[in-house]
């Protein structure tokens, strides 16, 4: 009988690649050093946008945070900061997210269970009491509410006496990953993208460095997908981005650079790493040779990094920190520019602050103890990263190809094409797991039959009781003349092809809720069915 500790080998990534005891140079076919990987900050980027990477300046450090109403999340937000934090990134609660407010019937249960609720500008001021921002960079992850939760953060920051043209962060406002992975839109998809692409000109002329999408491909990967899928779905949403813009009269320089990106750090570190440096080409090349852009920025696919949650298991926690230290690893390696990194105990419940503090060190340590930031690129030239770049990027492209064959991205999704390959690498994966062929460590091998407990965040019930009464006295004493006149704004931009910006921001100014102007464009837009996928 075969011991547990002996290792069998294995003949494919963790994407079902190919993969060799060695590489050797004659494996890099029709391979180019100055065409194909270059120097570092310099087209096609292969090697990082930044010629100095993070000798220069380490990568934000942006632990995703967000849970009961904005008092407590302010405080989680104002701890990770004293302790080291560099950037902020707001979790929503599933209310928030698809446009319904804390006492709303179907929110009942889900207020600020799975990151904070907000419905007012009341409530986004107090998330950022004692947070200055025009000095801190923000991340909300947001979609069919974008327009309403940046228009709430722009208004607390003019508030504060911010000047709009200094913010720097980011709102997710990515809808066509919810169709595909998620599933918290709101609207059909014609109206979905022109609120994404009215965010993009909005900001072109009042707030030049906020980034206005992060186009992510973290969802897809969590809902199953391969790291070539990964790569080849979230580019082609970020074409389908680029093409709804243009549609929309805008020039592409005008609003390219400040395109991101959003990508998974799963556990095939060797592999992780070629990802990173394959979709940076692969983006570089499509919007220099492909859309003509000139601006050199506009060629950077810059990105943010979460450590995959779909890795972390409910058995033997404390194994998680392993898993995601090896996936940060893979994500600083490979040149982020953002990182989040998941909890221990996030398979179970939302981190306490402990965990939260333990993830962040995790970070600091990889910045500060392991040596990694002091090379640009340190795996640039080995023979496997290379050939595993190449044979992600070429699979990439097999998928746009296809895509583009089929109309485009949005005939894609519609027509349940991308569904079905997730769906179909989660399955194959899922089997590979039950037949003991991919080891889980705690789960499928090396298992322990005493459970290990963890201390875990638990949810007052109370704190939704407060948050609906308050909403519930705001009702009451704001303007109602004011919120209509609004409201009716709102209403009548939706049905032209101005910019609805300036009318959801108006109406943020005069406490219009989340709810209320979802509901005014609900109205206009109607709902988006989704269709089943078989």
């Amino acid at each position: 009988m075969s011991s547990e500790s002996e290792q069998k080998p294995k003949n494919h990534t963790a994407s079902g690649m190919e993969s060799k005891n060695t590489r050797a140079p004659q494996d890099l076919t029709d391979w180019d050093y100055e065409r194909d990987v270059g120097y570092p900050g310099e087209y096609p980027f292969t090697r990082g946008i930044h010629p100095a990477l993070y000798r220069s300046r380490l990568w934000t450090m942006r632990q995703y945070a967000g849970y009961g109403a904005a008092r407590e999340s302010n405080t989680r937000y104002r701890y990770l900061l004293s302790q080291g934090q560099t950037g902020l990134s707001v979790a929503f609660d599933l209310p928030t997210q698809i446009g319904l407010d804390s006492d709303h019937p179907l929110a009942r249960g889900e207020v600020g269970r799975v990151g904070v609720a907000i419905a007012s500008l009341e409530d986004m001021e107090v998330l950022f009491e004692g947070i200055p921002l025009e000095r801190v960079s923000t991340s909300m992850t947001i979609n069919a509410t974008a327009a309403i939760l940046l228009a709430l953060y722009f208004a607390v920051a003019e508030k504060q006496g911010a000047d709009l043209r200094k913010l720097s962060g980011t709102v997710q406002n990515d809808i066509l990953k919810e169709y595909i992975a998620r599933g918290t839109y709101i609207y059909p998809l014609a109206p979905a993208m022109r609120l994404v692409t009215d965010i993009f000109a909005f900001c072109h002329e009042h707030a030049p460095e906020w980034n206005t999408i992060s186009i992510s491909g973290y969802h897809i990967r969590e809902a199953g997908s391969t790291a070539v899928q990964e790569v080849a779905f979230t580019l082609a949403n970020g074409i389908a981005y680029v093409e709804a813009a243009l549609a929309r009269g805008l020039a592409v320089d005008d609003f390219a650079p400040r395109l991101s990106f959003f990508l998974n750090a799963h556990n095939d570190l060797l592999e992780e790493v070629a990802k990173y440096r394959a979709a940076r080409r692969l983006w570089a090349r499509l919007m220099r040779e492909g859309f003509r852009a000139r601006n050199p920025r506009s060629w950077m696919f810059r990105f943010h990094t979460q450590t995959a949650g779909s890795t972390l298991t409910a058995q033997q926690p404390n194994v998680n920190l392993v898993r995601v230290t090896l996936q940060a690893l893979a994500a600083v390696l490979g040149g982020t520019q953002s990182l989040h990194t998941n909890s221990r105990d996030e398979a179970l419940a939302l981190p306490t602050e402990a965990s939260a503090l333990l993830a962040l060190r995790t970070q600091q340590i990889i910045a500060a103890e392991s040596g990694v930031p002091n090379t640009v690129d340190p795996l640039a030239g080995s023979y496997v990263i290379e050939d595993l770049t190449n044979r992600i990027e070429a699979h990439a492209q097999e998928y746009l190809r296809k895509i583009e064959a089929m109309g485009g991205m949005l005939r894609s999704i519609e027509s349940g094409y991308v569904q079905r390959e997730i769906q179909q690498a989660a399955y194959e994966c899922q089997q590979g797991i039950e037949r003991g062929e991919r080891v889980v460590v705690g789960v499928n091998r090396f298992t322990e039959e005493a459970g290990t407990s963890v201390p875990l965040l638990r949810i007052d019930p109370e704190i939704e009781r407060a948050q609906v009464d308050r909403l519930r006295k705001l009702r009451a004493r704001r303007d109602a003349a004011r919120v209509a006149a609004a409201l009716q704004q709102v209403d009548e931009t939706a049905r032209s092809d101005r910019n609805l910006m300036p009318a959801i921001l108006d109406a943020v100014k005069v406490y219009a809720t989340v709810g209320d102007i979802s509901d005014a464009l609900r109205r206009v837009f109607g709902e988006y069915q989704e269709s089943v996928v078989i």
